[in-house]
C-alpha cells in the first residue's frame, strides 16, 4: 500500500513539473514578409504586432524575403521595431535588399539561411537609376541611426546605401555593400546561419517554446489586391470613364453608381491602410465639383476647370503614397512617380477609350434608347433663327426636346435653339427664358 502511494506522488509529480514548464513555455510569435515592402506589408506587421501583443508572446520573429520597396513603408516597419517593448528577431531567407535590409538591422537578432544576402540599399527609380543625393542622404542616415540602435557598425550600414563610402577591409569605394551570410556573420550583421526559426530558437539555447503564426485574414487579402498598382489604375478609370458617360448622358444613372463604386473601392483600401488622410479624399471631392461648375455653371472652360482636374489628380496620387500631412520628406521619389504614372495612364488611358468608344456604346445595343440619337429635320418645323426677339426674355414655354444642356424649345408654338443654364432638362419640362444670345435662347426650369 505504501509503495503504491509513493508511485502516485512520484507520478503526481511528474504531472506538475511538466505542467510549469509548460506554463513557462517562451511563446514565438511569427509572421512573414515575402513580397516587396508596401503598405500591405505595413498593414501586416501592425496586425502582427497587435496580434503578439494580445497573445503575450515573449519573442516576435520576422520571416523575411524581399528584394526592397518603398522607402517610406520601410520606415514604418522599421520604427515598429524599433520601439517594440519585446524582443524583434529576423530570418532572411535568401533576401533582404535595399528596404529589406534597414528593416532587419531594425531587428535585435539577425539570421540567416544560407546562400543568403543583406545590403544593397540604395534608393533607385523605377528603371533601377540610383536617385538623387537629397534622397540617397534620408537612406544613408536612416541605415546608420538604425545601426547604431541595435548595436551594429554603422559605417557598414552606410556603406550599403553610398557606394562611396570606404569601410577598410570591407567595403572598396565605388561598390555598394552587400553581404553574404558568412560575411554578416563576420562582420557582426548576422547572428548565425540557420535555416529554420527552430533552429534559431535552439541556437539561442531556447528549447521549451511554443509557437504562433500570422495568418491573414480574407480582409487583408482583399486590401493587398484592391492596392495593387493595376488594380488601382483601372479604379481609376472606371472613376473617370463613369464622370465622363454620366456627362455625356445625364440622368442615366448607372455610370455615375459605377464610378462612386471605384472611388469607394479605390480610397477605402488606403484610407484603412492608413495612406488616404481625410483630406486628401476632400481634395478629391472638390476637384469634382470644380469640374461640375465648370461645365454646368461657369461658360467656357477656365480655371475652375483646371483646378478641379489638378484637384482630382492630386487627391488619387496623394492618397497612394505615405505623406505625413503636407510633409512629403519620406516620400521616396520612386513611390511618387509610380503613383503619379499610375493616376495619368488610368486617367488618359479612360478619356482615350471614351473618345474612341464612346459615341459606339451609347448609340448601339441598350444604351441607344437613352440616348438623343433624332436629327432635327425643316420639314418637321425646325429652322434656324439668326436673330432671336429679345422680348422672348421672361416668356415661358416646354422643352421640345431633351436639353443635354442644348436643344430645342417650344415658345408660343414657335421653335428656338436652347441652351439650359441648369444642365440637363427633360423633354416636356416647362421652361423659363433667362436671356437671349444670337440664335439660342438661355432657359432654366419654371
Amino acid at each position: 500500500m505504501r509503495n503504491i502511494f509513493l508511485f502516485s506522488v512520484f507520478f503526481l509529480s511528474l504531472f506538475t513539473v511538466r505542467a510549469e514548464q509548460a506554463d513557462t513555455a517562451t511563446r514565438v510569435y511569427i509572421f512573414d514578409i515575402h513580397e516587396a515592402i508596401a503598405p500591405p506589408s505595413w498593414r501586416i506587421t501592425q496586425e502582427a504586432f497587435k496580434e503578439a501583443d494580445e497573445w503575450g508572446a515573449d519573442i516576435i520573429f520576422l520571416n523575411l524575403n524581399t528584394y526592397g520597396g518603398q522607402v517610406d513603408m520601410a520606415d514604418s516597419i522599421r520604427t515598429k521595431i524599433l520601439n517594440s517593448p519585446k524582443p524583434v528577431y529576423v530570418l532572411v531567407e535568401n533576401n533582404a535588399a535595399s528596404a529589406g535590409a534597414l528593416i532587419s538591422i531594425a531587428c535585435d537578432k539577425i539570421f540567416m539561411q544560407p546562400g543568403s544576402t543583406i545590403g544593397a540599399a540604395t534608393v533607385v527609380d523605377q528603371s533601377g537609376k540610383p536617385v538623387p543625393d537629397k534622397y540617397q542622404s534620408y537612406m544613408r542616415n536612416k541605415m546608420r541611426a538604425t545601426a547604431e540602435e541595435t548595436g551594429r557598425d554603422p559605417d557598414m550600414a552606410e556603406a550599403m546605401v553610398d557606394p562611396d563610402k570606404y569601410v577598410k577591409g570591407v567595403s572598396d569605394s565605388g561598390k555598394v555593400l552587400t553581404f553574404t551570410t558568412s560575411a554578416a556573420i563576420e562582420n557582426g550583421f548576422c547572428e548565425a546561419e540557420m535555416r529554420t526559426i527552430p533552429n534559431a530558437l535552439r541556437h539561442l539555447k531556447i528549447t521549451n517554446f511554443e509557437t504562433k503564426k500570422y495568418k491573414p485574414t480574407t480582409i487583408d487579402k482583399i486590401i493587398g489586391w484592391l492596392i495593387n498598382p493595376a488594380i488601382s489604375g483601372v479604379l481609376i478609370l472606371l472613376i473617370i470613364g463613369g464622370i465622363y458617360f454620366e456627362l455625356q448622358s445625364p440622368g442615366l444613372g448607372f455610370p455615375i453608381l459605377a464610378s462612386i463604386g471605384a472611388a469607394l473601392l479605390f480610397f477605402a483600401p488606403y484610407y484603412l491602410e492608413g495612406l488616404a488622410a481625410n483630406w486628401e479624399i476632400l481634395l478629391f471631392v472638390v476637384g469634382l465639383v470644380l469640374l461640375a461648375l465648370e461645365i454646368f455653371v461657369i461658360p467656357g472652360f477656365g480655371v475652375a476647370g483646371i483646378a478641379g482636374i489638378i484637384c482630382i489628380v492630386c487627391g488619387l496620387v496623394f492618397s497612394m503614397i505615405g505623406n505625413i500631412g503636407f510633409d512629403f520628406s519620406g516620400v521616396s521619389p520612386d513611390n511618387f512617380l509610380g503613383s503619379l504614372a499610375t493616376v495619368l495612364v488610368a486617367i488618359t488611358a479612360s478619356l482615350m477609350f471614351a473618345l474612341f468608344f464612346g459615341a459606339r456604346l451609347l448609340n448601339t445595343g441598350p444604351l441607344k434608347k437613352i440616348v438623343l440619337s433624332s436629327t432635327q429635320q425643316k420639314s418637321e418645323g425646325y429652322v434656324s433663327n439668326k436673330n432671336v426677339n429679345a422680348t422672348l426674355t421672361g416668356k415661358t414655354g416646354t422643352t421640345f426636346t431633351e436639353l443635354r444642356p442644348g436643344g430645342k424649345v417650344k415658345i408660343d408654338n414657335e421653335y428656338y435653339d436652347a441652351f439650359s443654364i441648369e444642365g440637363y432638362l427633360a423633354e416636356g419640362s416647362d421652361i423659363e427664358v433667362v436671356s437671349t444670345q444670337g440664335a439660342q435662347v438661355r432657359v432654366r426650369a419654371k
